[in-house]
């Protein structure tokens, strides 16, 4: 009766999911109820009073809390535009090219791996109106005048940062540089897993490259483009990182996201109440969009038999909400469109330039190759084919790259050539001197080992229970998975502003502030429901026979997870491992918030701690950056096969 009520394999999945389920009970759902509570009151004084919905009343009435809102909505929108076309360009290069492709593919992976406080610091510097080598090098190309002509920009030299017109656009371009290598990683996994035969067929068929694309590629890529965009607006809608070490929300209110204005008003203002209800209010409209995407995903993979004997009606509705399906991107996108519109007329402008340069560019080339077709001249066509290829790809690598060259420079030059901008490019010595100045100056090597120990910690916790978890979910049957399921997509959108302040009172209460422990604790809070989600693709994407065989000669289920699925499932495993290790390696929010004392500080806040006011040491910070990023490069092109099979197997298919 038991088992019939609660599923076959409720015992088995009670143990798998037990793990999972107590670390996200204790810290996110009792922190979220926390913050409920907390919603619902206001400090007066010393005191705490009670006041029911009044914080949330008040909200109607905030112009920086709508500004926030708008600016989370502008920054979202205009990123994973940006994200999906240079994304998806440069998977289609890499897809097409033979030689070469894995070390592309690695140098692409660099921005993304980098923590965010190294891109911050880097782009806070090349953008910097005076010193910065982005006016100087659009300067000395008539570019920058140009821009100015056409009213890009309002005046020459720009103050990228600094200037409420251009400061939105700059963290946009920052957050696209850093994001764009996440989607082409997933569009090359998505491009791997279309069957060749489809695009011979077109072939003969007499379709165009256009018509390929838009026929077999698009289509095929579907699932992948819904996971990706859903994973990158929740990042991109809730980052608080980039945005404060860029511009800390300035000039005025110009670039805060609601995510910020929360933390203004909780940390700055002391109003903890009034902070939870900005995060709450945002809270079930990005829960809302991941669980309608997750179902419409759902939906789209699951096969439906066709039945012999339909009602006409059923008939016909099934082909209106076809028809209904087929239209609703297209209504999503002038929505979108209008929106952003409204709500930024002057980005939008500029944003409709750029990528209409991008679309003629790409329509240019493409008719020069199909008129080299028509006219027989095959080999000529190949090497037109060929060498814009490679400026694209030259252009990409470009911009990618240049941001990581700079930091490599200036960490290799004395602080004479850092102060008087001498040998900006190459340095004239080389020397060692910023390392030596960043060791004896700085903790660095304590914060160095504070991040190696909490990492390794945190990723061992979340791989261990997403593990677990994930096969339950994958495999097991019971009842309650989809709840289950729901319950951990709406966990991993919770934003680190709505959580850190409950998560610091209960450390305060077990005393774990200010020592590792709190970030090993705390970390698998932002880490666990993406593994999990990973892997729930990943072991569905492995053939129930072999489970089965193994049961049939004697295994117990248990048993057959561990020699039978886990092997199989390394390259899914290695995956999960890169990505929590880099999230933890770059975390920032729960570091500043729950670590006071250099001797625990990590990485990204104790490079954050070197900037005191307007003294900048850049030179050491380079340094910084370079020690900082080496490690996960590395590991990451050691890497970079298994994160491709993972991503094809796990959240592609997932």
């Amino acid at each position: 009766m038991t088992q019939r009520r609660l599923g076959r394999d409720w015992r088995l999945a009670t143990l798998f999911l037990a793990p999972m389920a107590l670390l996200v009970g204790i810290l996110v759902l009792v922190p979220i109820a926390r913050s409920i509570l907390t919603s619902t009151t206001e400090r007066h004084g010393q005191d705490t009073v009670f006041v029911g919905l009044d914080n949330y009343l008040a909200l109607i009435g905030d112009d920086q809390f709508h500004t926030g809102v708008v600016n989370s909505f502008v920054f979202t929108a205009y990123a994973e535009i940006f994200k999906v076309v240079l994304g998806l360009s440069a998977a289609l290069l890499l897809h097409h090219r033979r030689r070469g492709r894995a070390l592309l593919t690695g140098l692409l992976l660099v921005p993304w791996v980098v923590p965010t406080v190294v891109t911050a610091f880097s782009w806070r510097s090349l953008l910097d109106p005076i010193f910065g080598s982005v006016n100087t090098l659009l300067t000395a190309t008539g570019i920058g005048p140009l821009l100015a002509s056409v009213h890009l920009v309002d005046s020459w030299p720009a103050g990228w940062l600094s200037d409420p017109e251009l400061a939105m656009p700059s963290v946009i371009l920052v957050n696209v540089w850093k994001g764009v290598p996440f989607f082409t990683v997933c569009f090359l996994a998505g491009l791997k897993a279309i069957p060749a035969d489809l695009y011979e067929a077109a072939t003969i068929d007499g379709a165009s490259s256009v018509q390929r694309f838009m026929n077999v590629t698009l289509p095929g890529l579907r699932h992948v483009l819904t996971v990706t965009v859903t994973l990158s607006s929740i990042w991109t809608f809730n980052n608080f990182d980039l945005v404060w070490l860029l511009t800390q929300g300035g000039p005025g209110d110009v670039t805060a996201p609601y995510v910020l204005i929360a933390y203004s008003k909780a940390i700055l203002q002391l109003q903890y109440g009034a902070g939870a209800a900005v995060t709450l209010v945002m809270l079930p409209v990005i829960g809302g969009l991941v669980f309608v995407l997750v179902r419409l995903l759902r939906q789209d993979t699951t096969i439906r038999l066709p039945r012999q004997r339909q009602a006409a009606w059923r008939i016909g509705a099934r082909r209106w909400a076809g028809t209904v399906r087929k239209a609703l991107p297209w209504v999503v996108t002038a929505v979108v469109t209008g929106l952003l519109f409204w709500a930024s007329p002057e980005i939008f402008w500029k944003a409709a330039v750029v990528l209409g340069v991008i679309l003629l560019i790409a329509v240019a080339v493409g008719r020069v190759v199909s008129t080299l077709q028509s006219r027989g001249g095959r080999r000529s066509s190949s090497a037109v084919s060929g060498l814009g290829s490679w400026v694209a790809l030259a252009g990409l690598l470009f911009f990618v790259l240049g941001p990581l060259y700079w930091i490599a420079v200036t960490a290799f030059k004395s602080e004479g050539q850092v102060v008087m901008r001498t040998d900006d490019l190459w340095p004239t010595p080389w020397t060692l001197e910023q390392f030596g100045a960043l060791f004896d100056n700085q903790p660095f090597g304590r914060w160095y080992l504070n991040t190696l120990l909490v990492s390794a910690a945190s990723t061992a916790v979340a791989l261990i229970c997403a593990a677990l978890a994930g096969y339950a979910l994958a495999r097991l049957r019971f009842r309650g998975a989809q709840g289950f399921t729901v319950t951990v997509l709406l966990t991993y959108v919770m934003p680190g502003a709505l959580l850190f302040i409950p998560l610091y009172q209960m450390l305060i209460g077990a005393r774990l502030t200010d020592s590792l422990w709190s970030l090993v604790v705390t970390y698998p809070t932002f880490t666990l429901p993406f593994a999990t989600w990973l892997l729930v693709g990943y072991f569905s994407s492995i053939p129930v026979e072999l489970e089965e065989a193994a049961l049939v000669d004697g295994c117990t289920r248990l048993q057959a997870f561990g020699r039978v699925v886990l092997p199989l499932a390394k390259p899914g495993l290695l995956a999960v491992a890169l990505f929590t290790l880099t999230n933890a390696w770059n975390e920032f929010l729960f570091a500043f918030v729950f670590i006071t004392k250099d001797e625990y500080k990590t990485l990204p806040v104790g490079m954050q701690s070197m900037i005191a006011g307007d003294v900048v040491p850049q030179g050491q910070l380079a340094a910084a950056s370079l020690l900082v990023s080496i490690p996960v490069v590395i590991m990451y092109a050691l890497g970079q096969r298994f994160l491709t099979e993972g991503l094809t197997a796990g959240a592609v298919k997932g």
